[in-house]
């Protein structure tokens, strides 16, 4: 019980802050009418509309497409809502509540703006390693890092034989 009240504490707090974040940039920053803003030597804020899922896969042409997206997108939030509802270990629960909040800011952004408010650039010179991404792209990402990593190197208990087994 307590792994899915953190993981859903996670999720709410991170929309807020994802979309807090965003209201400063378009309305406080007006970067929407600046385009770009240099903050340090390797970071930027660029805005980017992203009509697209992720690195411009699936993008929405019409507003039917767009439609289409926000189910998608709504299907895989209600498909981790289930997941976190039924996980029992609180790092999982804790990386589920990462990409929840993270995809319902997503879908916020393309129900209300019609495409996700993009704007973190990091980059190195000429070379931009990561597209232009926000607050939710990075919760998504560290959360699905924190699960894969979580499945690749924590061993399960061995299940003790089976009684047949013993017996033979």
């Amino acid at each position: 019980m307590r792994v899915r009240q953190t993981g859903l504490a996670i999720a709410a707090l991170l929309f807020v802050a994802d979309q807090a974040v965003k209201a400063f940039v378009i309305h406080g920053l007006r970067l929407p009418e600046r385009l770009v803003l240099d903050l340090l030597p390797i970071f930027r804020l660029a805005w980017v509309e992203n009509h697209g899922i992720s690195m411009g896969f699936l993008t929405a042409g019409s507003d039917s497409e767009r439609w289409l997206l926000v189910a998608l997108t709504g299907a895989i939030a209600v498909a981790v809502l289930f997941w976190l509802w039924r996980e029992r270990n609180r790092l999982d629960g804790a990386a589920l509540g990462l990409v929840l909040g993270g995809a319902l800011g997503n879908i916020c952004d393309r129900v209300r703006l019609g495409y996700v408010a993009d704007f973190l650039d990091l980059h190195f010179g000429d070379l931009h390693p990561f597209l232009v991404f926000n607050v939710a792209d990075a919760a998504i990402t560290v959360g699905v890092l924190l699960l894969v990593l979580r499945a690749l190197f924590t061993r399960r208990p061995e299940q003790p034989a089976a009684a047949e087994d013993k017996n033979a």
